[in-house]
């Protein structure tokens, strides 16, 4: 460890960052294949790429047949691609937040040796590593990562230019990739939160470090680099919406163009938290265990900000104005906060040689993990008794994970071995275990409760390859899954009227049949319940499979349905793409 400490050879640095690289790629890769997208969001994002490949539209992207105006598509291309490349959902879908994760720890790593050198360079991309949210994300197919890639690059562009320039083409480079942030995830322009802290010290005189000055002509020029990257979506969006002849199209493009970004900033309708959410309830954990570092860092960082030193003014100020801008939105979750971890990270770099020496801290980390390995052992060795609460927990979700707990519980006990004065490595060790076990072990016990992969090939078995299946209020997770023909019926119809018309449609036919949550579909007396396939439970509701036989005179609208022939059909069980 002294010798990781003391200051490499430029030898010795290719050596050490290669096996960085290395480790965060099995550490971030681990686990791909293994399992199928899980709800909320993985399978909407994998049924947005399969449609894609499907029916190859590609600028309007589609779930379930309709139009889904919630995202801009370059997430959804990357899925694509990444699916088509590997021929398998399974296989494809987690692969752009893996990379997107190694791309943001590599630019974290290099910007840090150019501002600090190449010992605090490696300590920096091992802290990016041992951050629970950053390694929970690249594990997860959600747009956030990606975002933080966007964002991590511009921010490597303008820091590049600021404090280390003048770098006039990283500049531009940093606006061109707040534009790809904005056509992954509208909120592209974070980066944007590093312009008031430089403007002030460049123009009021108080920087006592090197900062670039930024002219009118930067920014105009950085502007319009941003704005080419978005019109390369837009402007052919926009044509295509604007003098088509589907009126569904203006929709989506007055859709993704105002009420996801603007409207759904000031006036959410989902996920609303209080302005202190971020702060109480995601930030302890997100961070975790940076955060253990704070006692110490806060002072070393008021010391060198009343020094006015840019290269931990710019990164403070941006975490600090990234937590304002989303506490101020109704709308909150965790995720949000993932791009601030880079920033973290680069702010608190040039201090980690110090406190890794700091007992108290070392403390800190042997407290967390004694915490963390203490509850994992005893809620194993209490659900493997038997205890009543976790039993009933384990059989709504249907997992037992008992053993998986006693085993890295047991490993935490071990580790503890090694004492409070090796507590950070200790609790290192032990998140590299944790999530290894959670590639793997973890994956295998939780897939077939995350994923009714199962339920609808048994769906399937009982209906027949070839029937169709109505999903009314349908999962997305079960579309994906679906291997037979199956209709849904308008995903922001109100619940009652999908019903309505699913009954109306299986009239039509009395070899159709309908797949349904119990809790929905228990409140229709038009159902007959002798007919009732009862599926169990999955994803925490309990499913009915109803032939058509079973419903008498329902009132409904067939008309209005929507038809949708599931292009994600497997034809085994090896979650292979389609076709295309």
């Amino acid at each position: 460890m002294r010798r990781f400490l003391s200051d490499p050879s430029q030898a010795h640095y290719r050596r050490a960052w290669l096996l960085l690289l290395l480790f965060t790629i099995v550490l971030l890769g681990i686990g791909i294949g293994l399992r199928d997208p899980w709800p909320a969001d993985e399978p909407r994002f994998a049924l947005n790429a399969l449609e894609m490949l499907r029916t190859g539209q590609f600028w309007f992207p589609h779930r379930g047949g309709e139009l889904y105006p919630d995202k801009p598509p370059v997430f959804m291309w990357a899925s694509a691609l990444s699916i088509w490349l590997t021929g398998s959902v399974r296989w494809g879908f987690l692969i752009p937040t893996a990379l997107a994760g190694i791309g943001t720890l590599l630019l974290t790593v290099d910007l840090c040796r150019r501002l600090y050198g190449r010992r605090i360079a490696l300590m920096s991309g091992l802290a990016l590593l041992s951050a629970f949210q950053f390694v929970l994300q690249a594990k997860t197919a959600q747009i956030d990562m990606m975002l933080t890639f966007c964002t991590t690059l511009a921010t490597y562009g303008l820091l590049r230019h600021a404090l280390l320039g003048p770098a006039r083409i990283w500049w531009l480079a940093g606006w061109a990739a707040m534009g790809l942030g904005i056509i992954t995830k509208g909120v592209g322009i974070l980066p944007l939160t590093l312009l008031p802290a430089w403007l002030w010290m460049t123009y009021s005189g108080h920087s006592r470090g090197p900062i670039t000055r930024i002219t009118l002509k930067d920014a105009i020029q950085g502007i319009a680099a941003m704005l080419l990257c978005i019109a390369a979506w837009a402007v052919p969006m926009i044509v295509m919406s604007t003098w088509g002849d589907d009126p569904s199209l203006a929709a989506y493009r007055d859709n993704i163009l105002f009420k996801q970004t603007g409207q759904r900033y000031a006036d959410s309708w989902t996920h609303l938290e209080p302005w202190y959410y971020y702060l109480v309830s995601v930030l302890p954990w997100a961070w975790m265990p940076l955060i253990l570092a704070f006692p110490w860092a806060l002072p070393a960082w008021w010391r060198r900000l009343r020094r006015s030193d840019p290269r931990f003014l710019l990164p403070l100020s941006s975490i600090v104005l990234i937590v304002i801008f989303f506490s101020l939105s109704p709308g909150k979750r965790g995720v949000y906060m993932l791009p601030t971890l880079p920033l973290l990270v680069l702010a608190m770099a040039p201090l980690l040689p110090g406190l890794v020496t700091r007992k108290r801290l070392h403390w800190l980390g042997f407290g967390l993990l004694t915490l963390l390995g203490g509850l994992l052992l005893a809620a194993g060795v209490l659900g493997a008794a038997g205890l009543p609460a976790l039993a009933k927990v384990a059989e709504r979700h249907a997992v037992s994970p008992w053993a998986w707990w006693i085993v890295i519980g047991t490993i935490a006990a071990g580790l503890l071995a090694l004492r409070p004065r090796r507590g950070l490595w200790a609790l290192t060790i032990w998140l590299v275990v944790f999530w290894v076990s959670w590639s793997t072990w973890g994956y295998a016990l939780q897939d077939h409760a995350r994923s009714p992969r199962g339920m609808m090939a048994q769906v399937r078995s009982i209906t027949g390859a070839g029937a169709w299946l109505a999903m009314p209020d349908f999962d997305e997770e079960f579309l994906l899954q679906s291997r037979q023909p199956s209709i849904q019926f308008g995903d922001r119809t109100p619940a009652s009227a999908q019903f309505r018309r699913a009954f109306a449609w299986l009239q039509q036919d009395r070899s159709r049949w309908m797949f349904a949550m119990k809790r929905q579909a228990k409140d229709y007396d038009c159902i007959n319940r002798d007919q009732i396939h009862d599926m169990g439970i999955q994803n925490g509701d309990d499913w009915w499979l109803i032939p058509a036989t079973a419903v008498g005179r329902c009132q409904g609208d067939a008309d209005a349905a929507t038809i949708f022939v599931a292009p994600t059909t497997l034809p085994d069980d090896t979650g292979s793409a389609p076709s295309v």
